[in-house]
């Protein structure tokens, strides 16, 4: 059976890759897989950047396919940011509480009309032996002025949706996963492989 690992610790992520590739024959695993894999550093500027770095890395290492991710937040009022920064916006130890309430800080005295964000999410693909795939997906919506919702991680809480009247965090896992940015990336990545045809992920 072909193989891809997914570069991601997770597990909510890798089902979503597991419930596409699985049909397809192709199993799917993680780096809970790979405990012996030290985390790799991100030192791209961007989230294209990111992904492929990982993806490359582990791809070389391990000589199967791997799907890396690198997403995050862009805000219009703080001129892109958090961007590729995301995860550690407000320090080196990744709190998601303290990262969107930096967020809400910075955005105190903007008005609704002026708080329009969007989260981005880069996939990248990388199969020994051929050329690196990348995909991108976005989903366009506006910060909130406080915390909404108890589903979903990271930012989710304060993104609102005008459009459904609810945050990221109001979603189900469904209703999120068919229009997140990570949602629409991986159908962006599906329509490049079955273009590519069933043998995509065998090696030679």
């Amino acid at each position: 059976m072909a193989k891809v690992i997914i570069a991601t610790n997770n597990k909510g992520k890798v089902k979503d890759f597991q419930s596409l590739f699985t049909p397809m024959g192709v199993e799917v695993t993680s780096l809970h897989d790979f405990p012996e894999i030290e985390e790799i550093e991100e030192t791209g500027t961007t989230f294209e950047e990111n992904a492929i770095l990982k993806a490359e890395h582990l791809a070389k290492e391990l000589n199967i396919p791997v799907i890396a991710d690198d997403s995050g937040l862009m805000v219009d009022a703080l001129e892109g940011r958090p961007g590729v920064y995301s995860a550690r916006y407000a320090g080196l130890h990744k709190n998601d509480e303290d990262n969107l309430q930096k967020v809400l800080k910075e955005l105190e005295s903007v008005p609704t009309e002026k708080r329009s964000a969007r989260f981005y999410c880069a996939l990248a693909l990388a199969i020994p032996g051929k050329e690196t795939i990348t995909v991108h997906g976005t989903i366009e919506g506006l910060i909130a002025t406080d915390k909404q919702g108890t589903n979903g991680f990271g930012y989710d809480p304060i993104f609102f949706l005008p459009e459904l009247n609810r945050t990221m965090a109001q979603l189900t896992a469904e209703e999120k996963g068919s229009l997140s940015h990570r949602g629409n990336a991986i159908k962006e990545l599906m329509k490049v492989i079955k273009a590519e045809g069933k043998d995509f992920f065998v090696r030679g």
